[in-house]
Order: structure tokens, then C-alpha cells, then sequence
């Protein structure tokens, strides 16, 4: 209960101190409460109706919906505040970033920010085209009560370019221009932005292939210098050289920038697999036993000496690479291995909180909706880190002894529907509760 209000009070501090800016503050703290407790998916009706079963607050139709759709929540602030609620967001005295983006299908023709984008996992009896948002996602990866997450800290919408050319009305902002930025373009502006909020701490970007490359490495190196390093995977036809000869050579022009061609990735993890060692590596919550070999060599895609880690498995191998060369083998592929945690938190944001699920079209409503969702993401989390004990695991899953995402909304809304917590926050009315609420939790659960 403390806790929540340790939390929620640096966020209501944000809005003015007019009676409008107080009332907006004291909305959006029981409006992210909605968010986050597990009573239906967060479209706005069942929001709207949260905050008045379950809270007791009686909030008019009207002025919510006019609250959900306003362009004067200061999110740039609000977003701020929740990065420096973190308690020690260090990973081994590094800021440990993870990187990906999402689609967020969508049904309504005129919500914003939708088009037909390319989904690479789409199954087969699914459209590789379907309509859908795009969002470019940072977040933080840090280990809370023994297990890695992932905690969102910015997001962007990707909008297309097409769709801008082509004028579409659902890509326009009222007030605003809309300008096309690329996918590296956005990730690029948010990485620089943390950078920026943690002044003087190293930065190593964790992502996947598609994102791990020069179109992102070299501006950050530009704006950042020697302190941001990448660390993500190889594909396999990729070349790689040796180290440049060291001293003078007796020929003519500059000196070397690469040394000999070694051959492609994949020919390297077949020349290597005899020489790979046993590594202890702590991975998907426990620790495995993990069979790998690094080498350090030149990237022309790069520019730079890289460290290369094979990992090979029964029938398969993956060859991961870091520009920081003082990372160990383990701390590489734990890394590496922890950078799936995005992936759950893109779950967390459409299915558990329910993102996917609204429809609203109006651009400032579904850009309040997905930051209410990916915020109430991060300060689940951050109410996990300043737990005391260890959460228990609600539903037992054979193999998977940490608790999971769920037992944390259970636990807060457990807080946050307690009479203290009621006295805390509302120290000046006592808001009325319903007599079913104890029934609807137990139902709920």
C-alpha cells in the first residue's frame, strides 16, 4: 500500500497545481490503477467503469472520455518521473537496453496509426499484411527478485511512408505534422533520450538482427562517442575478417583496416563446433549448461573489431557478436538470452493489460491509450523491485518456479483496493466501495 503511494504521488506531483491540473492528476493515478488491475481488458469503457465499481470515485461519462482524449497529459514529464523511480537500473555497471518493435492489429478502419504491415510471424491461416499499428519499443532489461524483465521505457508509432504521401487521414495528428522517421530514425531519438536522462553511464543496446547494424550503431557512436556499444546476432552468410597486421606495412596508400577473410559465419561455427568449451550461463531462470566459442574479429558491416560468440545447440548454432569487448562469453549470451523479455512484455501490453483491444480512433485518445498501457507496464514492475519478499507463484507451471507478471497485478490490486490505501490517497473524502468487490476479485482470480 505504501508502496503505491510512493509511487503514484511523484506522478500527480507533475500536474499543475491549478484545481483542473490537481483533478487531472488524481484521475490519471486511478486511471493507471485500472490499467493495471486484472478486472477485464483496459478499453476505455471497462477503465471508466473500474474507477467507479471499484474505486468508488464518481467520475462523469463525459469528462473521462474528454480526459482519455486530451492532448494536455504532460506525458514527456510523466515518463521522466517513472525513469527515475527505478531503483538501481544498472546491470553490471551498465544500462542494459533492449530494442525491438510490435504490431498491434486493429479492426477499425479510421483508428490511428494503422496500415497493412508485414508480420513475419504470422501463421498460416493468418494475412501477412493485417491491419495494424506499428510501435517501436525501448525498454529496460533488468533482473527483479531473481528473474530478468523487461520494463518499457519509450515507444514510437511507426508510420509509413506511403501512408503519409498518400495523406491518409488516420495518420494525421490534430495540431501537429506528422513526419516520416524511419524505424532506426526513432530508435535512434529514444536511445539518445535515456542517454541523455542517465548522464555518464555506458549503454549497451540489446536487439536482434534486423535493428543490430551500421544504420543504427553509427549514429549513436556519432552522438554518444565510445560509450553505447551494440550487442545482438549474426546472420549467417556474413563475412568476417581478422584484425588488421600491426605496424608499417612497405606498401604503398593507407595502412589495412581488415585483415584476411575468414570466411562466412556459418562456415566459421563448422571449423569451430571441436573447439567449443562448456560455459555456466544463467538463462530462461536457471542455470543451463550452454556449449560456445568466441573469437574476436573485424565486421566490415560494422567498421570495428567485434567479439564473436558461437553457441551451438544439438542440431543448430547461433553466432552472437558485441562491439564491448570486455564482456564476457556468459555475460554475452545471458544477455542476449534476456532480451526475450521484450518479447513478453509485448504480451503484457496487448493481452494482459489489453492494448489489442481498443478501438479508439481519435490520434490522442490511442496515443494516451498505449502510453497508459506500456506505462502501467513499467511501474508494475518497479512496484516488484521494492517488494520485500519474493512473489509466489499463483498458477504452478512444471519447469517455470518464478512468479510471473500476473501474481504482480494481483498484488496490487489487492493494495490498491485496501481500506488503507483508500485513507492514504484520499485522506480528505472516504470514497464509497461496493459490497461485491471482494466477490468480483475472487472471481476474477
Amino acid at each position: 500500500m505504501f508502496i503505491l503511494n510512493d509511487i503514484l504521488t511523484p506522478l500527480q506531483k507533475v500536474f499543475s497545481s491549478t484545481n483542473l491540473g490537481r483533478e487531472r492528476g488524481h484521475w490519471f493515478t486511478y486511471t493507471i490503477l485500472a490499467f493495471i488491475i486484472p478486472f477485464t481488458t483496459s478499453i476505455s469503457s471497462n477503465v471508466f467503469r473500474c474507477i467507479n465499481t471499484l474505486f468508488g470515485l464518481n467520475v462523469n461519462r463525459r469528462r473521462f472520455y474528454t480526459f482519455m482524449a486530451s492532448n494536455k497529459l504532460p506525458w514527456d514529464r510523466l515518463w521522466h518521473t517513472v525513469w527515475n523511480m527505478i531503483p538501481d537500473p544498472l546491470s553490471d555497471g551498465r544500462l542494459l537496453v533492449a530494442l525491438d518493435d510490435f504490431i498491434n492489429p486493429k479492426t477499425g478502419r479510421k483508428i490511428f496509426g494503422c496500415s497493412h504491415i508485414f508480420d513475419h510471424a504470422a501463421k498460416a491461416n493468418q494475412s501477412k499484411y493485417p491491419w495494424a499499428q506499428n510501435v517501436v519499443l525501448v525498454g529496460l532489461l533488468k533482473r527483479i527478485k531473481g528473474r530478468w524483465a523487461c520494463l518499457p521505457l519509450a515507444h514510437r508509432f511507426y508510420l509509413p511512408k506511403k501512408a503519409l504521401e498518400a495523406k491518409r487521414e488516420n495518420m494525421k495528428i490534430f495540431g501537429k505534422e506528422s513526419l516520416f522517421q524511419t524505424k532506426l530514425d526513432q530508435a535512434v531519438e529514444m536511445l539518445i533520450q535515456l542517454a541523455h536522462h542517465f548522464v555518464g553511464v555506458p549503454m549497451t543496446v540489446v536487439c536482434d538482427s534486423w535493428f543490430g547494424n551500421n544504420g543504427l550503431f553509427k549514429p549513436l557512436r556519432k552522438h554518444l562517442g565510445a560509450s553505447v556499444h551494440l550487442l545482438s546476432r549474426l546472420r549467417s552468410n556474413t563475412v568476417l575478417y581478422t584484425m588488421p597486421p600491426n605496424g608499417k606495412s612497405k606498401k604503398r596508400g593507407r595502412p589495412r583496416k581488415y585483415g584476411n577473410r575468414l570466411g562466412s559465419c556459418a562456415e566459421m561455427a563448422a571449423g569451430f563446433i571441436s573447439h567449443a568449451s562448456i560455459h555456466r550461463v544463467f538463462l530462461y531462470g536457471k542455470y543451463r549448461d550452454v556449449t560456445a566459442f568466441s573469437r574476436t574479429v573485424m565486421l566490415k558491416t560494422l567498421k570495428c573489431p567485434v567479439r564473436v560468440v558461437w553457441v551451438f545447440r544439438k542440431t543448430q548454432w547461433v553466432a552472437l557478436f558485441s562491439t564491448d569487448m570486455d564482456l564476457s562469453v556468459e555475460q554475452i549470451i545471458e544477455y542476449y538470452g534476456a532480451r526475450w523479455k521484450i518479447e513478453s512484455g509485448f504480451k503484457e501490453i496487448k493481452q494482459d493489460i489489453g492494448s489489442s483491444k481498443s478501438q479508439t480512433r481519435n490520434a490522442h485518445a490511442v496515443i494516451n491509450h498505449i502510453n497508459f498501457s506500456i506505462m502501467a507496464v513499467a511501474i508494475t514492475w518497479i512496484y516488484a523491485t521494492r517488494l520485500e519478499n519474493i512473489p509466489e507463484r499463483r498458477h504452478k507451471v512444471k519447469g517455470r518456479n518464478s512468479f510471473a507478471f500476473s501474481d504482480l497485478r494481483h498484488i496490487i490490486a489487492k493494495a490498491a483496493l485496501s481500506d488503507d490505501f483508500n485513507l492514504v490517497c484520499n485522506k480528505k473524502q472516504k470514497l464509497p466501495r461496493k459490497s461485491f468487490v471482494d466477490a468480483l476479485l475472487r472471481m476474477v482470480g
